[in-house]
């Protein structure tokens, strides 16, 4: 079954056909032999409108059932492009431009910019019409008129070289990098999460993650459906909820970012019936360094342990993980390779010594063979063969890896990787800007925040709030500064080049 599957289509045959593949919560089970029966009509009407497997499909949908049967089914004979829907308007028109959609799903009756602007740019649009009756996740697409169906026709299915999926990843000196994740690709890393955790058809996981992030996509839903169990779609984590849900969902497992650990936390004490009554076999942490501090709470409140893994958008999310028992675990660590080949190398990549730092690389199934349309970018990402992480570690003489710190300097936000040129880019679109560097400031709870350092022009005058609010028009929330300083000039290196990283201690933040 799951261990041969090298395509969404294939890995979904892991589940019998009376078994739940997808719950949420309140509703009706959805069985994998309706799930397997929606994809393929799903694909079918795509196909007879023209779109098959190399045509990018944006999806702009809430986090819920609906968006993950969206994803398989859409992923399933097309390549899937979710995006966030809490973009504003500049954004969805780049990501849909970027992107070349052939189509955008909505859903019905839900307002989103990303309908103006697909209409300004001639993208199609079709709504999606929950039907939560016939099971969670249940849909129809509303096709608009102009895209004319032909005859019913056979679903066209992917083949494991199609590219399944497409994310962006921003880089700092660049403008964001489109990822192709072939359905090889997904797969392969979905078979390396379901060993790592001996997920089987008897686990239930309690999706949490957005499901436009690699994280959630990957990890939360396509892992668990590999090995036959049931995914509950919650719309989106929220902390006062969560303790409800494992109360009805009965999850033995599920996958968070450390931020969202840390706020169930902080509300487990008001819940103590339901974390006693919880049924979890194991909590899973990823996207950003989980705090030792918080992993020991985290097993000491929910009585289970703690596996945290190491992910990327390039490498399908999981790259390595520290084991469940009996292998030993060890805190501070993102585990052994669990996946791809890891190794950690000097500048010309030789592999270092046991302890020494050096660049993360690795090379496996689970990895893109090349961002798209960008041979600067690949010229650099790749060394004999190995893909560069940016990513400084050491790994010790068992194989456990720690993550030193980072040669990129893009802002990671309690797991939202935010490119600080983007933020750059807009504020400077202020009439009363002059020069502005966003870097990363350190944050206790989110690992980091987003800081801008501001020069402003001669005989023009603007405050905190007021750029704030500037930025906040163009760019989704988490991206936009949440302290900005305001200086006569910003410290450079040695060579008169403007530095991110250090800036916040050069500035006396954090």
């Amino acid at each position: 079954m799951t261990d041969t599957a090298r395509t969404i289509a294939q890995l979904l045959e892991a589940g019998a056909e009376n078994d739940t593949a997808i719950m949420a919560p309140g509703g009706a089970p959805l069985t994998y032999g309706a799930l397997r029966r929606q994809v393929r009509g799903i694909v079918s009407a795509l196909n007879e409108r023209g779109i098959g497997a190399a045509d990018r499909v944006a999806i702009v949908l809430d986090n819920g059932p609906e968006m993950a049967t969206a994803f398989l089914c859409i992923g399933a004979g097309a390549t899937a492009a979710p995006l966030n829907p809490s973009y504003r308007a500049d954004e969805f028109e780049f990501y849909l431009t970027d992107l070349r959609a052939k189509l955008l799903v909505v859903a019905a009756g839900k307002d989103s910019p990303a309908i103006a602007v697909a209409a300004k740019l001639g993208v199609p649009i079709a709504h999606l019409v929950a039907a939560p009756e016939r099971g969670a996740g249940s849909f129809e697409l509303d096709f608009p008129t102009t895209l004319t169906a032909t005859e019913p026709t056979t679903p066209r299915l992917a083949t494991p070289d199609d590219i399944a999926l497409v994310l962006h990843t921003s880089g700092t000196t660049s403008r964001p990098k489109i990822v192709p994740l072939a359905q090889k690709n997904v797969c392969a890393s979905a078979a390396n999460i379901r060993g790592t955790l001996s997920l089987t058809s008897s686990d239930v996981g309690l999706i949490v993650m957005p499901l436009f992030h690699i994280h959630g996509l990957i990890a939360a839903l396509l892992a668990p459906l590999s090995a036959g169990g049931t995914v509950w779609c919650t719309p989106g984590f929220n902390a006062l909820k969560f303790f409800a849900w494992l109360s009805e969902a009965k999850p033995t497992w599920y996958t968070a970012v450390p931020t969202m650990h840390q706020a169930l936390l902080l509300r487990a004490s008001k819940n103590d019936e339901a974390v006693a009554a919880s049924k979890l076999r194991f909590i899973r942490s990823s996207s950003s360094s989980l705090p030792p501090t918080v992993l020991a709470d985290l097993e000491r409140v929910f009585r289970t342990r703690v596996a945290e893994a190491y992910g990327m958008t390039e490498a399908a999310h999981q790259m390595a993980s520290n084991p469940l028992p009996p292998r030993a675990r060890k805190p501070g660590t993102v585990g052994v390779a669990a996946g791809p080949e890891i190794r950690v190398v000097d500048e010309q990549g030789r592999t270092v010594a046991v302890g020494a730092r050096g660049e993360i690389v690795i090379k496996g199934s689970n990895v893109m063979a090349a961002y798209e349309n960008n041979p600067d970018a690949n010229a650099t990402a790749f060394i004999d063969g190995w893909f560069r992480t940016g990513d400084v570690g050491t790994m010790d003489e068992e194989g456990y890896l720690s993550i030193v710190g980072r040669l990129k300097e893009i802002i990671n936000r309690g797991g939202e990787k935010i490119s600080p040129r983007e933020v750059d880019e807009i504020i400077m679109e202020h009439p009363a800007v002059h020069q502005c560097v966003t870097f990363a400031v350190p944050h206790e709870m989110l690992g980091e925040e987003v800081g801008a350092a501001i020069v402003l022009r001669e005989g023009h005058t603007a405050d905190e709030k007021e750029l704030r609010a500037f930025a906040a028009v163009k760019l989704a929330d988490f991206k936009v500064p949440k302290k900005i300083v305001i200086v006569k000039e910003i410290p450079v290196g040695a060579t008169g080049k403007l530095q991110r990283i250090g800036l916040a201690a050069k500035l006396g933040l954090g």
